[in-house]
C-alpha cells in the first residue's frame, strides 16, 4: 500500500486543537496541515521532527495537506494518520500476507454487529472449513524502548470493542484483536497497563475467551528514508505478561 505521492516533507511546529499542525516546509513556508488522528499520538509530536505531508489538489478541502509520517527518534517513523491502518489490514489479507486469516472469499467494512452496536472494521466470509472471523484493527504508534503500548490513552470504546469480540468468540465466530504497527522502531506489542489498566485486563481476559491476538508490522521506510509505502510486511509478537 502506498500514500499518495509525492511526500512532502517539513518540520513540526507545533500540533493544535487535534485536527491541526502546523509544519515548516524547506523553502521557509509555513502550512496548517490537516492531522488525522483523535488520540494523544503520545511519543509521536517532539518538536521539530522531521513529517512528511500528502498533498489533495481537491478544490473542496480546505487544507492542502494532510500529515502522515513522523521521525520520532533517529532511523524511527511512525504513521500517525488513523485512516490508513483498516486498509492497510485489508490489503495485507487479501494478498496473503497475513497467514491466519487466509482463505476467506470475501472482506466486507463496518459490518454492524453486537450487543452494544458496534461496527466491526472487518469481516470475511467464505471459508471452506473456517468460521466467519471478525476483525477489529487497532493503531499503534507508542513506542518505549523498542516496546509497542496500546493504547495511549484511556479507551472506553476499546474496551467496548473487547467486550464484543469476545461475545462473538463465545457463539463459535472467530473473533481478531489486530494491531497494525505503525511505528519502526516497535518489536512487540503489549498492553498498555501504565495508561489504561482496565483495557489491560480485559484485553487478558479476551485472550482467555478466545479472541485472536495478531501484530503486523508496516515497512514505512527504505533505505534512503520514507518512500511513502505503508504496507504490512512482518508479524511482531503479542505480549501480555505484566
Amino acid at each position: 500500500m502506498k500514500l499518495p505521492a509525492p511526500l512532502v516533507e517539513g518540520r513540526l511546529i507545533r500540533r493544535y486543537k487535534r485536527f491541526l499542525a502546523d509544519v515548516l516546509l524547506p523553502d521557509g513556508n509555513e502550512v496548517i496541515a490537516h492531522c488525522p488522528n483523535t488520540g494523544s499520538m503520545l511519543g509521536c509530536q517532539p518538536a521539530d521532527a522531521r513529517v512528511w505531508l500528502s498533498t489533495s489538489d481537491n478544490p473542496k478541502r480546505k487544507l492542502k495537506y494532510t500529515w502522515e509520517l513522523v521521525e520520532t527518534a533517529p532511523d524511527q517513523v511512525a504513521c500517525i494518520n488513523t485512516a490508513r491502518p483498516n486498509n492497510q489490514a485489508r490489503e495485507a489479507i487479501e494478498q496473503g500476507t497475513v497467514p491466519e486469516l487466509s482463505g476467506y472469499g470475501h472482506c466486507k467494512a463496518e459490518v454492524r454487529y453486537g450487543a452494544e452496536k458496534s461496527r466491526i472494521d472487518l469481516h470475511l466470509s467464505g471459508h471452506p472449513s473456517l468460521a466467519d472471523a471478525w476483525v477489529e484493527v487497532k493503531n499503534v504508534t507508542l513506542c518505549e524502548e523498542g516496546r509497542g503500548y496500546f493504547p495511549d490513552a484511556v479507551t472506553t470504546r476499546g474496551q467496548k470493542h473487547l467486550r464484543e469480540l469476545m461475545t462473538q468468540a463465545r457463539a463459535g465466530e472467530r473473533a481478531v484483536l489486530f494491531f497494525v504497527v505503525n511505528h519502526t522502531g516497535i518489536s512487540s506489542v503489549r498492553p498498555a497497563d501504565h495508561i489504561d489498566r482496565a483495557y489491560g485486563e480485559l484485553l487478558r481476559e479476551a485472550d482467555v475467551a478466545g479472541v485472536e491476538l495478531l501484530a503486523y508490522r508496516a515497512a514505512l521506510s527504505g533505505p534512503e528514508g520514507p518512500d511513502g509505502d505503508v504496507s504490512l510486511v512482518e508479524s511482531v509478537p503479542v505480549i501480555l505478561e505484566a
